[in-house]
């Protein structure tokens, strides 16, 4: 597959997209967000690749004017053989990376960590409680390790699983384009998160500012688990644009499994 240069500004689009296609089928990517946190427990991080993979094809689906089902989340391993070996090492391979990243950072701040972890299981949960056990040198440290060690580890594997699925490729060729493309269009890149990062400020912004209103700011708590739902369901149903207008297709077509147009 062709890597093609994007703008900056794409990025911003990218959101945009991102939150049309949900909308247009919400309970759907909320179900499909849902049906992953219920089996993360019992997957861990193993099968996140898939789990990206999956949204990109559900809205694929969904610009197609079909309605998403968890079916999306087994497709990539029915193709070939070839390709279901390629989705096993790239699973395989971020569980061992992520498993690594949490690794060093217990190494870094375990203590911190459960300092913190056993205030919150004793209900200590207010800021003048948990301000001196977060503001701890290794439990910031241990929280910088955690968060770059994760950006870092997305890199490789952000387009891995498309390309792999859409492009036939092999698991380290479909790590190394990755890595590639993510250099080549980082501005892009770049807006796209602090666009995800504007939406969900104003969006809290918002809702607080309408509790206050109604004099129901308690009720923001209890909206925080609903509204996180559907932003990380909006934010994974977006992941298709960034890979379907950063590749183009091989010519002529093949056999292969073809992302459809991503005009709305």
């Amino acid at each position: 597959m062709k890597l093609l240069h994007v703008r900056a500004r794409q990025g911003a689009r990218w959101v945009n997209q991102g939150l049309r296609v949900f909308f247009r089928r919400p309970l759907a990517f909320c179900g499909l967000m849902l049906l992953c946190l219920l089996l993360a427990p019992l997957l861990l991080f193993a099968m996140a690749p898939l789990a990206s993979l999956g949204f990109m094809i559900a809205t694929g689906q969904s610009l197609q004017g079909r309605f998403p089902l968890p079916g999306v989340f087994v497709e990539p391993l029915r193709i070939s053989r070839r390709r279901l070996y390629a989705h096993m090492k790239l699973c395989l391979l971020y569980a061992a990376g992520i498993t690594i990243v949490f690794w060093l950072a217990r190494a870094i701040g375990g203590a911190a960590i459960d300092a913190v972890m056993q205030a919150v299981a004793a209900g200590k949960t207010s800021v003048e409680e948990l301000e001196p056990l977060l503001s701890a040198t290794d439990f910031q440290l241990a929280r910088f390790v955690l968060l770059a060690g994760i950006a870092v580890l997305s890199v490789p594997f952000w387009y891995a699983p498309a390309l792999v699925h859409w492009g036939d490729q092999s698991a380290a060729k479909a790590l190394f384009f990755s890595t590639v493309a993510c250099w080549r269009n980082k501005g892009a890149l770049a807006v796209y998160l602090l666009t995800w990062v504007g939406v969900a400020l104003l969006s809290l912004a918002a809702a607080t500012a309408v509790f206050a209103l109604l004099g129901q700011v308690q009720l923001i708590f209890a909206a925080i688990t609903p509204a996180m739902l559907m932003f990380y369901a909006a934010f994974y149903a977006s992941l298709y644009f960034t890979f379907a207008e950063s590749f183009e297709p091989p010519e002529p077509a093949t056999a292969n499994p073809t992302p459809p147009e991503t005009s709305s």
